[in-house]
C-alpha cells in the first residue's frame, strides 16, 4: 500500500500542494475570505452572470416550480421540461440540430469519446488539451495520439502515416492555461482530408468569442460539417452549472445510448436548466459584455507591458503570466494575497515543468479602475520580490 503521508508530504515540499479557499458569500469580482474582502482574477465568470439578478431570479422559479433536486437520470424521470427547452435553445444558440445536456464538462468529454470510439481506434490530441479530452481517450480504449501545441501540419503528418481505423481529432477551442486559440480552421481542413471527426471543446470560448459570444468555432466560421462534435460548458460565461454536447441527431441519439456517463448519472436540478436560459439571454443580448471585456483586456496587456512583465500570447480573458518554478508561483500568488488580490498559482502537473504560471482571468464585471488596482499590485510584488521571468 502507498505511504500517503511520505507522498504528501512531497507534494508540500515541490510546492505542489493543493489547498482549497472557502469562499463566503456569492461569486463575484470581490469575495469574502475569512473576513476579509478580496479583488479576484482567477474566476472562470469571463460575462459576470453566476451572480446576475436575472440569473439568480430565475433559479428561484426554477425552484418554487421543479423543487431542488431532479431525483433520478435523465433516461429515468430526471428529464424536464426545463431541461429539454434548454437543449433546444443551445442548440440553436451554436446552430447545431441537436444538444445534449451533461452533469459537467468533464462528464461531457469522457462520455463523447468514450461513446465514439474503442480499441483499434485513434484520437489525436492537441499536447495542451483540457485533462478531460486525455481522459476521455485513455477510458475509450483508443490509440491516444498527441501532436504539437496548436500544429496543423504535425497533426497532418501524424494523420498521414496512421494505419487505417476510426480517427478523432479533439481540441481545446481556447487552451484554459495559455488563453490562445485553437487554430480550428486549419484542424478542421487536416481533418477533413483524413475523414477523421473534429471535435472542439469550447468551454472558454462560448459566450466570449465569435458572434453572438457563440465561440471559436463560429468566430472560424465553421459548421457542423466541419466541426461535427462540439461540447460547451454552462458553468464559465454562462455562470450556471453543467455542460452539453451539441451534433447531429444522430450523434446525439449515439450519446444517449452509449455514454456511460450521461446514461449512469442523476440529472442536474431543473432549477439550474431554468438558470441557464435566463444566463444564455443575457449571453445573447449583452454584446457590451464582450466588448468591456475586451477593453479590460487590452488595458491590462498594455499596462504589463509597461511593467516589462512576460504575458503569453493571448487574446482572450485568460492571461497567464509564466514565472517558472512552482515555489515562484506559491511565493508571487502570497504576496498578491497580502496586497488583496485573489490570482491562484497554477503548477505541475497542471502546465509543464518549468511554466509554473498566475492565472490571471478577467471577468466583464471588473472595471478599469480594478484592473489599474491588478497592476499597482503586479508592480508592487514583482519589485519587492524580485521574481526572474520567464519568457513564454
Amino acid at each position: 500500500m502507498k505511504d500517503l503521508p511520505a507522498l504528501l508530504e512531497a507534494r508540500r515540499a515541490g510546492g505542489l500542494y493543493r489547498r482549497r479557499q472557502v469562499i463566503d458569500g456569492p461569486q463575484g469580482v470581490s469575495v469574502r475570505i475569512e473576513g476579509r474582502e478580496y479583488l479576484s482574477f482567477c474566476s472562470n465568470d469571463y460575462l459576470g452572470l453566476a451572480n446576475h439578478p436575472d440569473v439568480v431570479a430565475a433559479f428561484h422559479r426554477g425552484l418554487d416550480e421543479y423543487g431542488a433536486g431532479s431525483g433520478a437520470a435523465h433516461l429515468v424521470t430526471g428529464h424536464t421540461r426545463a431541461h429539454h427547452e434548454l437543449e433546444e435553445e443551445l442548440a440553436c444558440f451554436v446552430r447545431r440540430p441537436r444538444a445534449l445536456l451533461f452533469s459537467t464538462g468533464y462528464m461531457a468529454n469522457l462520455g463523447a469519446i468514450a461513446a465514439l470510439l474503442g480499441r483499434g481506434d485513434r484520437v489525436f490530441q492537441d499536447y495542451t488539451n483540457h485533462a478531460s479530452l486525455l481522459d476521455g481517450a485513455r477510458l475509450s480504449g483508443a490509440r491516444l495520439v498527441r501532436y504539437r501545441h496548436a500544429d496543423a501540419g504535425d497533426l497532418e503528418r501524424r494523420l498521414s502515416t496512421a494505419p487505417d481505423s476510426e480517427y478523432l481529432v479533439a481540441t481545446d477551442g481556447v487552451f484554459s492555461m495559455d488563453g490562445d486559440i485553437a487554430p480550428v480552421r486549419e484542424l478542421a481542413e487536416v481533418a477533413q482530408r483524413h475523414a477523421a471527426w473534429l471535435m472542439v471543446d469550447d468551454a472558454h470560448g462560448l459566450g466570449v468569442t465569435g458572434p453572438r459570444g457563440r465561440g471559436s468555432v463560429a468566430a472560424a466560421g465553421l459548421d457542423s460539417s466541419q466541426v461535427p462534435v462540439l461540447v460547451g460548458t454552462l458553468g464559465k460565461a454562462f455562470g450556471t452549472f453543467g455542460a452539453f454536447v451539441a451534433g447531429s441527431d444522430e450523434l446525439i441519439e449515439t450519446l444517449i445510448q452509449q455514454a456511460r456517463t450521461w446514461i449512469y448519472t442523476t440529472a442536474s436540478p431543473a432549477a439550474v436548466a431554468v438558470a441557464t436560459r435566463a444566463a444564455l439571454r443575457r449571453v445573447v443580448e449583452d454584446e457590451w459584455r464582450r466588448m468591456h471585456l475586451r477593453e479590460l483586456v487590452a488595458r491590462f496587456r498594455a499596462g504589463a507591458a509597461q511593467l516589462g512583465l512576460a504575458l503569453c500570447d493571448s487574446p482572450t480573458p485568460i492571461q497567464p503570466l509564466i514565472v517558472g518554478e512552482a515555489g515562484t508561483a506559491m511565493r508571487l500568488s502570497a504576496a498578491l494575497h497580502q496586497q488583496g488580490i485573489l490570482i491562484t498559482a497554477i503548477r505541475p502537473p497542471t502546465v509543464a515543468d518549468g511554466t509554473a504560471r498566475l492565472r490571471i482571468t478577467f471577468s466583464a464585471a471588473h472595471t478599469e479602475a480594478q484592473v489599474d488596482k491588478l497592476l499597482g499590485a503586479l508592480e508592487k510584488v514583482f519589485a519587492t520580490e524580485g521574481a526572474e521571468m520567464t519568457t513564454p
